[in-house]
């Protein structure tokens, strides 16, 4: 589990900065640097929907991820102690990005 902050404000699953989801996949299999990655939980907010009131928000949560060339990805698990995901006004999850993502 990792603790998670989360700054896209417009995925359905955030609330207060915190994931509603439990689990997230950081995408970018060929990541370099943060911005090749991306949050493919990630699923935009509809104007007339608000955050997912199935879940509460949490601050660990389980992080997949397919960045392989980061140095906190073990077996595609994030062991990273904290993971900021960043995408303040994204519309797609290619508009996020993981800004823990750090090159091996």
């Amino acid at each position: 589990m990792v603790k998670l902050t989360c700054g896209a404000t417009t995925c359905f699953y955030n609330k207060d900065n915190k994931c509603c989801k439990g689990d997230i996949m950081v995408g970018g299999k060929n990541a370099c640097e943060s911005s090749d990655t991306n949050c493919e939980s990630f699923h935009k907010r509809d104007r007339d929907t608000y955050t997912s009131s199935i879940a509460h928000p949490s601050d660990n949560i389980s992080v997949d991820c397919e960045a392989v060339k980061c140095v906190y990805n073990s077996n595609y698990r994030c062991n990273a102690d904290k993971v900021d995901i960043k995408g303040c006004n994204a519309c797609t999850s290619h508009e996020t990005l993981c800004a823990t993502f750090k090159e091996k």
